[in-house]
């Protein structure tokens, strides 16, 4: 793709080997921050062709959105709630891409305390990242930036790391010393 530049010259951009090199490297959207190539400007993979930053009124008031909330009391012991619970799970994806759950039993000092071990990860050296970076999705454990970085148009600038624990959860030796 051949795309002029802002003093009128030409350039030609390579997304694939843009994107390529960053999978390669191992390090993620953090990565990118350690090293310094974004002390200037943003890799254009994460730049998006369809975004638009002006908006034709500063604030409408009358616009109140709220994340769909999904809440499991008593889902084990009542058949009707189960299904009415998963119309819910199912609706909130469909129109939201995600939802907030509550009453599901797991205590807020856990739930901090998994926040804590997924930012005590992130925080790391990239060297202590790396090794968990995978897309093999057999694997139990993965680090990995942009679930689609190959398909989407633009990167979304996010790192994850993912834990399958159904039907098996993994060894502990498997998941990240500061996390465990």
């Amino acid at each position: 793709m051949e795309l002029e530049a802002s003093n009128g010259s030409t350039s030609t951009y390579d997304r694939t080997a843009e994107v390529k090199a960053f999978e390669e490297s191992k390090a993620g959207v953090k990565g990118l921050l350690e090293s310094g190539i974004c002390t200037t400007k943003i890799p254009r993979m994460f730049h998006s062709p369809k975004l638009n930053l002006k908006s034709d009124h500063e604030s409408d008031s009358s616009s109140k959105f709220s994340v769909p909330i999904i809440d499991l009391q008593d889902i084990n012991t009542n058949p009707c709630l189960h299904v009415e619970v998963l119309k819910k799970i199912r609706s909130a994806c469909k129109e939201w891409g995600f939802f907030q759950v509550i009453n599901h039993g797991i205590s807020v000092s856990v739930l901090d305390e998994m926040i804590s071990g997924i930012r005590r990860f992130h925080e790391q050296d990239v060297d202590a990242r790396k090794p968990f970076y995978t897309r093999d999705k057999s694997k139990k454990v993965r680090y990995f930036s942009n679930g689609s970085l190959f398909t989407d148009p633009a990167a979304n600038w996010r790192d994850s790391l993912t834990f399958s624990v159904s039907p098996d959860p993994p060894n502990p030796e498997e998941i990240p010393q500061v996390c465990r």
